[in-house]
């Protein structure tokens, strides 16, 4: 968690334009490209993966929750998907905010 608020505050106050304390999604372009957050997400859902088969292989074994490894598992396993798709939910949102800002009005001129 350290290390996505450590890159977190130096990106956003790079990057993000903001205007009366809201974003500018139209001269905000960091929205629409791959970011570092997209990799580091991509790092966590294959990480979560190897946690979820983890535990997986331990419960076919025969392990309980009493085991100290399925406990570690479980809850990595349950905190990073919560991260994850939180994030995921965020960064459909703000693309979408951002592509309409960026060719909303063409769009509209087309209708």
């Amino acid at each position: 968690m350290v290390i996505i608020l450590a890159l977190v505050i130096p990106l956003d106050r790079k990057y993000v334009v903001r205007e009366n304390r809201k974003i500018n999604y139209k001269k905000t372009t960091i929205y629409l490209r791959w970011n570092v957050f997209d990799t580091l997400t991509l790092v966590l859902s294959i990480y979560t993966i190897l946690c979820v088969q983890a535990l997986n292989f331990l419960l076919t074994a025969g392990q309980t929750i009493e085991n100290p490894y399925v406990q570690f598992f479980t809850n990595q396993s349950q905190a990073w998907v919560i991260v994850i798709v939180a994030y995921l939910v965020s960064r459909v949102s703000i693309t979408l905010k951002s592509i309409k800002a960026h060719w909303g009005d063409e769009l509209d001129d087309k209708q």
